[in-house]
């Protein structure tokens, strides 16, 4: 036991869906949690009763439920600066999803002509970028890390390079990929497929002294280990609601202030504005400039309450639990003949995510039994990360990835069917 040590049992009775039963009578194992999490009441009751009670769009309405409505969202975004270590509430931008966020740090490079006054005049230097120029990304990327960094590439001339990945499934920081060209860097905080958790630290300083901006993908991270951004080195931060806890539709890009502020708006519409003419207009501060229209005001709400549910806990717990399934499941996977286990075979620097392939055997087959035969709910594919796939000469895996509510005796079921598939495919 650790001093961190989670009562599990307490936890999992506040999530109804482990109250179900499967088809056939058959408990649900839910082993997909770096995919989507699942809600617990905390998170499902807030919502309700903001929608059954408080409802009203925010920022419009001078009446009673305009002001709930209005205070219960900013008090989210206050709750959820303090959960991440944000130094300011206003560097917390609401996005649809992480995908969205990095889109967004994404477009504001380019030849622009814009300022924070809305009027023309030439781009911070900082977001300027064209041919020549250099934006740098891995090889363990999702595919929300890759392809608007692709797209960017394509509309500027600009040249995407990226950091490859080693046998064990580690980044290999060769130092050359970032020269004095290089803009922007973007990685993941922890990957997807590998449970690799990259040193952050290292890629910064590599940044820095290219005098780059860094961005990081940290959706695989705020919901299983304590993250600071402040302490990240890095200039922007993004992660989603859905994989901790929260509802899907809303998701986070933290920013350095002053980089918000230099940055130009990504949407138009509502809100977002500070005045209109007919043939110009002027925005609102920050975080308000990049969230145009009626934003996501439930989920925003919803995802406040999973952050106060995951703060009372502590993330160090949360973290501590997952590393002893982690290594649960590593060395039961180990017994399993013909398993590879793509990433690293060690706890070192890695979080609760473990992908393999069964030999002879593809992912969508192993899936489907687990799950038919055994109610173990897996991830099965290449996860939105092909490259990484291809990188390891395979054309999908089979993913279980574990939560604050998962225990050892799950991992148990998910080792006893995968000596059943491969009785199946003998």
């Amino acid at each position: 036991m650790t001093s961190f040590s989670l009562d599990v049992e307490k936890i999992r009775k506040d999530f109804p869906v482990f109250s179900r039963e499967l088809p056939d009578g058959r408990p649900l194992v839910y082993l997909d949690s770096g995919n989507s999490s699942q809600k617990p009441n905390q998170v499902i009751e807030t919502m309700r009763e903001h929608l059954a009670l408080h409802y009203s769009n925010v920022g419009r309405a001078m009446h009673v439920l305009g002001a709930e409505s209005t205070e219960a969202y900013e008090s989210a975004r206050d709750r959820i600066a303090a959960f991440v270590g944000a130094p300011s509430r206003d560097e917390i931008i609401f996005t649809k999803n992480a995908s969205e966020a990095l889109n967004l740090v994404a477009y504001s490079f380019g030849p622009h002509h814009w300022r924070a006054s809305g009027t023309a005049a030439g781009t911070d230097p900082r977001f300027t970028l064209g041919p020549g120029d250099e934006i740098v990304i891995s090889e363990m990327e999702h595919h929300s890390n890759i392809v608007p960094w692709q797209l960017l590439a394509q509309r500027t001339g600009a040249t995407l390079k990226w950091f490859g990945v080693t046998d064990d499934g580690r980044l290999d920081l060769d130092p050359a990929v970032i020269t004095e060209r290089t803009k922007i860097v973007s990685i993941a905080h922890q990957s997807n497929v590998l449970g690799t958790v990259n040193p952050v630290a290292e890629v910064a300083a590599l940044a820095r002294e290219a005098g780059a901006l860094i961005m990081l993908d940290a959706s695989q991270s705020v919901p299983h280990h304590p993250v600071n951004v402040a302490e990240l080195g890095v200039d922007f931060v993004a992660c989603t609601g859905h994989k901790m806890l929260g509802p899907s539709g809303i998701g986070v890009l933290w920013g350095r202030a002053e980089l918000l502020d230099a940055m130009p708006p990504f949407l138009g519409g509502g809100e977002m504005i500070e005045a209109v003419w007919m043939d110009h207009s002027t925005y609102a501060p920050v975080p308000h400039k990049f969230e145009a229209g009626t934003p996501p005001i439930v989920e925003a709400i919803g995802l406040g309450a999973a952050v106060d549910y995951l703060g009372e806990i502590g993330m160090e717990a949360v973290e501590a639990h997952e590393r002893e399934l982690t290594g649960y499941a590593l060395d039961a996977l180990r017994e399993v003949p013909s398993l590879r286990i793509i990433g690293p075979d060690s706890l070192e620097a890695r979080g609760g995510t473990v992908s393999f392939t069964l030999e002879g055997i593809h992912p969508h087959d192993v899936g489907q039994i687990l799950d038919d035969q055994f109610g173990v709910a897996v991830r099965v594919g290449h996860h939105c990360a092909r490259p990484l796939h291809l990188r390891f000469g395979i054309p999908a895996t089979t993913r279980a990835s574990f939560y604050l509510y998962n225990t050892t005796g799950e991992i148990d079921a998910l080792v006893r069917g995968l000596h059943h598939v491969q009785k199946v495919f003998a």
